[in-house]
């Protein structure tokens, strides 16, 4: 059978800023042949105002891009799915939610349709089902670690308004609140503040809260700073230095409190996520306070991504018997 003939799958990585989706041709035995993968719009918490609306536009905008790199019809069925997808907890109506909305878009059953946390379909994909722990510091942060026999633990994660430490957003909301108190004399000034108001387009203080409180900003709003407090902090500027600091210590005490729950002394940790993988001072930082809690701790490249992990979940819902 061609391979565009064989089943189709798709693996989603829904995050806040974009959603991914990657096809694959499912093989006889279970394994799958990447096709093709496109990007698409983000998503919110499914409970959310709009957020349901978002979760079926990613979905749609993400499979329609993918179908289209590889130069398949709009129309062409999927035989199973999984996804990824911020704010889904394990068990919860939430994820109900998500299986039926998502199986409605796809046009699935929902047997066909795994919709879970993203840290799960990322963890999955990291360590292949072995044991590890994964730490994700994007737009949000969270950590989930596996024994490979089962079980699975979780810390952080639990939204930007309660738990951002260690985050993107949490980096550089800490940053812009530093710059307006430069702006009315309680710290002095110092080119972090400059730095953050032209990429954020203000010229003063009053204009940086009426761009924070724009129903379009929120969390990714935020994220979209942190670079520009990573690269201040490379320039040597000691408030971003500061923040930098505190997210590295979120982040690995968020792996240290997995590691103690599943009893791991040496556990392998993979960190993945936008701000891990492209801030180069939060990425060191994160390897000094991880040395300093969990000494025996080893960072290693993940095996996989979180769509490999979603597929995975895909290939096993298209082949388990229902």
């Amino acid at each position: 059978m061609p391979e565009a003939q064989r089943p189709l799958i798709a693996g989603f990585d829904a995050g806040q800023t974009h959603t991914t989706c990657r096809l694959a041709a499912l093989e006889p035995q279970g394994t799958w042949r990447v096709l093709s993968e496109g990007e698409g719009d983000g998503v919110s918490h499914l409970a959310a105002e709009s957020g349901d609306t978002r979760f079926a536009a990613a979905l749609r905008s993400s499979l329609m891009a993918a179908l289209a790199a590889a130069e398949l019809e709009a129309r062409t069925p999927l035989a199973a799915a999984g996804i990824g997808a911020s704010g889904i907890e394990a068990g919860s109506a939430v994820q109900s939610q998500g299986t039926a909305l998502a199986a409605q878009c796809l046009h699935l059953p929902p047997t066909h349709t795994v919709v879970v946390g993203d840290e799960r379909t990322a963890l999955a994909g990291a360590f292949n089902g072995g044991p590890g722990i994964l730490v994700i510091s994007g737009t949000g942060c969270i950590a989930a670690g596996s024994d490979g026999q089962g079980q699975i633990q979780r810390c952080g994660g639990w939204g930007w308004l309660l738990d951002g430490a260690g985050s993107a957003m949490d980096i550089g909301r800490d940053g812009l609140a530093l710059s307006v108190q430069m702006a009315d004399g309680r710290l002095p000034d110092t080119p972090l503040r400059a730095a953050l108001w032209q990429a954020l387009g203000a010229e003063s203080a009053q204009a940086v809260k009426a761009a924070v409180v724009a129903p379009a900003f929120g969390a990714a709003g935020f994220a979209r700073l942190a670079p520009v407090v990573d690269q201040q902090a490379q320039a040597g500027e000691h408030h971003a230095q500061a923040v930098i600091a505190r997210s590295a210590e979120a982040l690995a005490l968020m792996v240290q409190s997995v590691a103690h729950q599943l009893h791991l002394s040496a556990p392998a940790v993979c960190g993945v996520g936008g701000a891990l993988l492209h801030l180069q001072q939060l990425q060191a930082a994160f390897r000094v306070a991880l040395q300093q809690r969990l000494p025996a701790a080893s960072l290693q490249a993940p095996e996989g991504d979180a769509c490999s992990g979603a597929l995975g979940l895909a290939a096993q819902a298209a082949i388990k018997p229902h």
